[in-house]
C-alpha cells in the first residue's frame, strides 16, 4: 500500500513560505507562518487555474481506439463437437496445442476491442481534431468523446509518425475550438496548465511550469519540456498558456517506472500546425531531403577540423547521386548554414530542410579544411524508407601498410577497375578494421578517400597522411561505404 508522506510535506512547506518571505525583506521571526504566506501571496500570488480550466475543458476530448480481433479458429484447430465426442465416450484426449484448443468464442463473428486511450483538442468548429499519430496509428476505429458525453466515430484525415502529430475528423459543427498561441513568446519558468485523459480519467487538469524550450530528445522535432504532470492516456491533449491559448501537444514522458517522474514533453503548436495543415489538405507530409547522415560536432571533431567552436552540423555520410552529393557536399564537412539560417546543433539541420518544399534551390554553408565555402543544393522529397545499397566486396590484395596498423587498419591498394566500378579517382581499401578503427565504426570493404583533412590516392598518400597527422587527437578519416561517403574519428590508443 503506498503510504503519503503527509507530515514531511508539511514541514517543507512551512520552512519553504519562511525562506521566501526572508528572502522578499519580510522580517520572518515577527510572522506566523500563516501570515507569512499571506504576505508572500501579495508580493506575487500564484496562478488560479479554475477559470483557465473552465474556458478551455469543452475543447478537450477523449480518445478511444478500437482494433478489430479475429475470432475465427486457427487452422489444425479441434472441433468443439469432436472434444465432446472424446470425453463422452472416454476417449484419451489427443495433446492440443494451447493455440489450437477449441472455444465457444471461436464460434462468434470478428469483433472489435479497445486497444488505447488518448486525448485530444478541438481544431476547428467543423470537427477537426487534433492528437498523436501514435493513439491512431494501427486503429481500425477511433472514437471521439466530448465533454458534454456526445461521442462520435471519427475518421482519420492523417497522421505523421515523425512528428507523431495526427488530425482525425467528426461529423459535428459549432464545437468550441482552442486559441493557438505563439510558441516564441513562451519562456522558461512560465505556467502552463495541461487537459487530458490520464489512465481513462476524462478531463483532468494538471499544471507545472516551462522547464525547457527546444529539448532535443532524439525525434525530429524539438520539444517543450515541464514539469507538468502527464501519464498514458494524457498522450494529444493540449498544453495550455495562462492566457488560455495551445501552445504545445502533450506527447512524451521521462520515466523509469512507466508513470510520471517529473518530466514530460510537448510537442511545439507551431510545427504541429505545419503538419496538421498538410495533413488537412493531402493526407500526408512532403518533406525535403539533400541526402546525408550527420552527426554531432563534439569537441572532438571540432579540434581534429579546425573548427573555432561546436556548431553545425557533422556530414558522416553522403548519398551517391542525392543532392548533397551533386552539390558536392563531402563527408568530414561541417553544415553551419542552411539558406543564410545557422545550424546551431545536428537536430536544426532536419528540421530546416525538412521544411523546405522540395525543388527548391537551397545554399548550403559548410566548413572544410579550415575555409567556409557555400554551395547550392536542389531538395529532393524524403522517401519514408531509403534503401541504401550494400557495399561491394572486392577481392581484397593482401599487402597491408604499416602506419595503418597502428590505428588498427590493414589497408590495400585499389585496381583501376575497381576505381571505375566505384566511380572514385583515389583511395585505399580497408582489408580489415580492429581496435580503434573498429571502434570508430570502419570495417573491411571500407574505402578511404581522406585522412587528417588530406585527399588519399595511393597507399603512399595515405602513410604519408598519417605521419604527418597529430598523434594525441583523434583523426578523421572520410570514407566510402556502398553508396554512401561517410566519416569517422579514430582515437587511436594512448
Amino acid at each position: 500500500m503506498m503510504k503519503f508522506q503527509w507530515t514531511k510535506l508539511n514541514a517543507w512547506t512551512t520552512a519553504g513560505v519562511l525562506a521566501v518571505v526572508g528572502a522578499v525583506g519580510v522580517g520572518s521571526a515577527s510572522l506566523s507562518p500563516m501570515h507569512a504566506y499571506a504576505q508572500v501571496s501579495t508580493v506575487r500570488g500564484l496562478p488560479d487555474f479554475a477559470d483557465l480550466a473552465e474556458q478551455v475543458g469543452p475543447s478537450v476530448v477523449n480518445i478511444r481506439t478500437l482494433e478489430k480481433v479475429s475470432s475465427q479458429p486457427t487452422a489444425g484447430a479441434m472441433d468443439e463437437d469432436m472434444l465432446e465426442f472424446f470425453k463422452r465416450f472416454g476417449l484419451p484426449v489427443p495433446n492440443i496445442p494451447k493455440g489450437q484448443r477449441p472455444n465457444r468464442r471461436q464460434q462468434q463473428p470478428d469483433e472489435e476491442q479497445p486497444t488505447g486511450l488518448g486525448s485530444g483538442f478541438i481544431l476547428s468548429s467543423d470537427g477537426y481534431v487534433m492528437t498523436n499519430a501514435h493513439v491512431v496509428e494501427g486503429a481500425d476505429e477511433v472514437m471521439v468523446t466530448l465533454t458534454d458525453k456526445r461521442e462520435f466515430k471519427a475518421k482519420i484525415i492523417g497522421y505523421d509518425k515523425r512528428s507523431d502529430v495526427a488530425v482525425v475528423k467528426i461529423d459535428a459543427t459549432g464545437l468550441p475550438a482552442v486559441k493557438i498561441g505563439d510558441v516564441s513568446r513562451l519562456r522558461v519558468g512560465e505556467w502552463v496548465m495541461a487537459i487530458g485523459s490520464p489512465f481513462g480519467l476524462e478531463n483532468t487538469v494538471t499544471a507545472g511550469i516551462v522547464s525547457a524550450k527546444q529539448r532535443d530528445t532524439g525525434d525530429y522535432l524539438p520539444f517543450i519540456q515541464t514539469d507538468v504532470a502527464i501519464n498514458p492516456g494524457n498522450s494529444g491533449g493540449p498544453l495550455i498558456n495562462l492566457r488560455g491559448e495551445v501552445v504545445g501537444i502533450n506527447s512524451q514522458i521521462y520515466s523509469r517506472s512507466g508513470g510520471f517522474m517529473g518530466i514530460s514533453f510537448s510537442i511545439p503548436i507551431d510545427e504541429a500546425i505545419r503538419v496538421s495543415d498538410q495533413l488537412r489538405a493531402t493526407g500526408h507530409v512532403t518533406r525535403g531531403r539533400i541526402g546525408v547522415q550527420i552527426g554531432s560536432v563534439t569537441k572532438d571533431v571540432a579540434d581534429s577540423l579546425g573548427l573555432p567552436k561546436q556548431q553545425g552540423a557533422l556530414v558522416t555520410g553522403v548519398e551517391a547521386g542525392a543532392p548533397a552529393d551533386k552539390a558536392g557536399i563531402q563527408a568530414g564537412d561541417v553544415i553551419t548554414r542552411f539558406d543564410g539560417k545557422a545550424v546551431e546543433r545536428i537536430s536544426d539541420l532536419p528540421r530546416m530542410v525538412g521544411n523546405t518544399k522540395p525543388g527548391t534551390h537551397s545554399t548550403v554553408t559548410v566548413f572544410r579544411r579550415g575555409q567556409t565555402k557555400d554551395l547550392s543544393v536542389t531538395v529532393a522529397l524524403i522517401e519514408p524508407d531509403d534503401s541504401v545499397a550494400s557495399p561491394s566486396q572486392s577481392e581484397p590484395k593482401a599487402k597491408a601498410s604499416p602506419a595503418a596498423q597502428k590505428l588498427g587498419l590493414v589497408v590495400s591498394s585499389l585496381s583501376d577497375a575497381q576505381r571505375q566500378k566505384l566511380k572514385i579517382k583515389g583511395g585505399v581499401r580497408v582489408d580489415a578494421a580492429t581496435d580503434a578503427a573498429a571502434r570508430a565504426g570502419l570495417r573491411e570493404g571500407d574505402v578511404i578517400l581522406a585522412v587528417a583533412n588530406t585527399e588519399v590516392s595511393s597507399l603512399k598518400d595515405f602513410e604519408a597522411a598519417i605521419g604527418q597527422a597529430d598523434k594525441s587527437k583523434a583523426i578523421n578519416v572520410r570514407y566510402r561505404r556502398g553508396e554512401w561517403e561517410q566519416y569517422a574519428l579514430i582515437r587511436p590508443a594512448r
